[in-house]
């Protein structure tokens, strides 16, 4: 890597900051305050806080903003253009319901009614069309759209991904007459069969497209003020980097941005530290995210939904949130039971501890309470102190008195429920998909992420922990790390038995070439481009389809190199063949990755020359397991490589706090990582 790198992560409290000047191997970290609906001042803030800004040569950012516009339903007004019939796909779904058990429930497509419009349209399964489509009425319904409020358009015609011809002539005409960029069509998105997960797709890229498009259009400008004349890219959901005009085009792929950076920089700093299978938790101000890494390797989902009736189908890392954040509130319901968000009180009040205006405790509240964030040095530097008498009052009032417990006894239970909650979602993405959480490290990261590790891998029966040197500036540090990245798919629906291997070689051999042009031409400098190959496949008769890697080689594929494939990853999932049932491949995937030059993760080591006994800070009273025990304070940046640490003992430093309970113990590792294991 060469000229100075940054890395920007934008969360609900905090953005967070990675600089490494290449030529020097110096690095640079900052936190500033995030602001929820102007994160562009906390993005601006941190860029000048780290020097001139026309000096740096790269910057990659991971965003929350489309996933936040999700969430909260603020995207754009979309209007829908489709088949006649299928102007209710969205509304329809799956025929699912928000509550399995309910017979009543409420949703709102993102679309309304009255902006999804048909036109006379009919292509056929096998790419026939039958009606052409007729560009001045599409046209004429663009132009009502549009007179109408609405800000982007969607074209969704039910068999385009067979042949788009219809779809692309009816995005022609109507780009031609819409005021914006703003149109996208769904074979452009997504050309793949199932037309709600396709329609659902291409109207949420729709609806992102004002959002995102107006975010990094201030970005841009505010970069160019400042004389910035290098290089911003913007992380994927899938771990990979794309160019800012791809993100405009495609910002359905930045819903997860921000985690997924994350789960890159931990993936790489495991694999370093000689673990090959880890379990992320990034602990943020208001969710708790949690992936798993098998065999060195991320875990992609096809498909995922941001929220009820929100499917995004197109690669993403596969990341499972819960509302348990650092200001995740905690409150007693009306059945008298504890709960621990999802609702939080985010950067602006935030916590009570922080004086700015909160009333309800949260997670940092009890952490302050309890004696483990020191109220006299809180991280992120947002703040002189924090008022633990406030939080102490606080949860006194909402926690203690509802339950019968003093304010200490509350604070415990507070963090006792949101560990319970953390372990559930560990559980989830490790024992109930096969595997033992024992052959598994933790990786916290994220403001908080470290407060609870030590109690993660005693509640679970993780095999360790791995604190990375700044856990608070993890996803900030998979900015930099991140490779480029490009994924398509195509549905070819094909059975297996009347495979032309040489055709299906040719469409994959066309298909890895179209992927690589498009890094290619991302204009980032990359050692080199790998391309790789999978097809979706099931049994005739199957709803759901698997997906299996493929090596194509010079002379193409065969069809039992095809069958050896779906076999092989069919039996790693269900441990079993079903024996002269026939395979359909329905889809193909490419995906070219860009290779940027790997970061040296040495230069984050602890420096030369340390001594331990230079990083004790003293000890103060912390309460663990129903009492308070006289805990050493360690500063972790200055302590030496090999450095052990016995528990009880917490760790500061600037971006995070690290717990180690008592009959545990902490070793600094030679890239400055704290593995903390059970056992002192």
């Amino acid at each position: 890597m060469s000229g100075i790198l940054i890395g920007v992560d934008v969360g609900g409290t905090f953005t967070d900051l990675f600089l490494f000047d290449g030529a020097t191997g110096r690095f640079e970290t900052a936190k500033t305050s995030s602001q929820r609906g102007d994160e562009a001042r906390g993005f601006l803030a941190g860029l000048d806080a780290l020097g001139r800004v026309a000096e740096f040569a790269a910057i990659v950012h991971g965003t929350t903003v489309g996933t936040n516009a999700l969430l909260e339903r603020k995207g754009g007004k979309v209007g829908l253009i489709t088949t006649p019939g299928f102007r209710d796909m969205l509304e329809m779904r799956r025929r699912d319901r928000p509550r399995t058990w309910g017979l009543a429930g409420d949703f709102r497509p993102i679309v309304d009614r009255d902006f999804s419009v048909e036109v006379a349209e009919r292509t056929l399964a096998d790419g026939t069309v039958r009606v052409a489509v007729d560009t001045q009425e599409i046209a004429t319904r663009a132009r009502d759209l549009a007179a109408r409020g609405a800000q982007a358009l969607a074209i969704v015609f039910v068999n385009a991904y067979a042949n788009p011809a219809n779809e692309r002539a009816a995005a022609e005409a109507a780009r031609a007459v819409w005021p914006n960029a703003h149109v996208i069509a769904s074979s452009e998105i997504l050309p793949e069969i199932r037309e709600f997960e396709r329609a659902s797709t291409t109207a949420l890229n729709a609806y992102l497209q004002p959002i995102v498009g107006a975010y990094l259009n201030r970005l841009q400008g505010a970069l160019r003020e400042r004389a910035f004349a290098g290089e911003f890219h913007i992380v994927q959901s899938n771990g990979g980097v794309m160019s800012v005009e791809s993100a405009r085009r495609r910002p359905v792929r930045t819903a997860l941005s921000g985690p997924a950076a994350g789960v890159i920089a931990a993936s790489a700093i495991a694999r370093a530290a000689g673990f090959e299978n880890v379990i992320t938790a990034d602990l943020g101000g208001t969710s708790f995210d949690v992936s798993l890494i098998a065999n060195g390797a991320t875990t992609l989902a096809a498909q995922t939904t941001v929220d009820f009736g929100l499917v995004i189908r197109t690669p993403m890392i596969e990341i499972t949130t819960i509302g348990a954040g650092g200001g995740s509130i905690a409150f007693v319901d009306r059945g008298g039971l504890l709960q621990v968000g999802p609702e939080s009180a985010g950067s602006v009040p935030g916590p009570v501890c922080y004086g700015a205006g909160g009333d309800k405790p949260t997670l940092t509240d009890a952490h302050v309470v309890l004696g483990r964030i020191d109220a006299e040095r809180p991280i992120g530097g947002k703040l002189v102190r924090l008022d633990a008498e406030a939080a102490r009052r606080a949860i006194r009032a909402h926690v203690g008195d509802p339950l019968g417990l003093d304010a200490v006894a509350a604070a415990e239970a507070i963090v006792r429920v949101a560990d319970a909650r953390m372990a559930g979602a560990i559980r989830l993405v490790s024992i109930e998909r096969g595997y033992n959480p024992s052959d598994f490290a933790l990786m916290p990261f994220g403001g908080g992420g470290a407060l609870h590790a030590a109690a993660l891998i005693r509640e679970v029966g993780l095999k360790c922990a791995v604190a990375p040197r700044f856990p608070g500036l993890t996803s900030a540090l998979g900015c930099v790390i991140a490779d480029l990245r490009h994924d398509s798919v195509r549905t070819v629906n094909l059975m297996l038995d009347d495979l032309d291997a040489a055709a299906l070689g040719r469409r994959l051999h066309e298909e890895g070439r179209a992927v690589a042009a498009v890094v290619e031409n991302a204009g980032v400098p990359v050692e080199r481009i790998d391309v790789a190959f999978e097809l979706d496949m099931h049994y005739l008769g199957q709803t759901h389809a698997i997906s299996a890697p493929l090596e194509v080689g010079p002379g193409g594929v065969t069809g039992e190199a095809v069958r050896a494939a779906f076999e092989a990853s069919y039996q790693a999932r269900f441990s079993r063949l079903l024996a002269g049932t026939p395979v359909k491949i329905v889809s193909l995937r490419a995906t070219a990755i860009g290779r940027r030059p790997r970061f040296d993760l040495t230069a984050l080591a602890p420096r030369a020359g340390a001594r331990r006994e230079d990083a004790l800070r003293g000890a103060r009273p912390v309460w663990f397991d129903g009492a308070w025990v006289e805990t050493e304070i360690w500063s972790r940046l200055d302590l030496p490589v090999g450095a052990i640490i016995a528990g009880p003992a917490i760790l500061e430093q600037p971006d995070a706090t690290l717990v180690v309970e008592p009959g545990q113990s902490a070793t600094v590792d030679p890239l400055g990582n704290l593995i903390i294991e059970r056992g002192a």
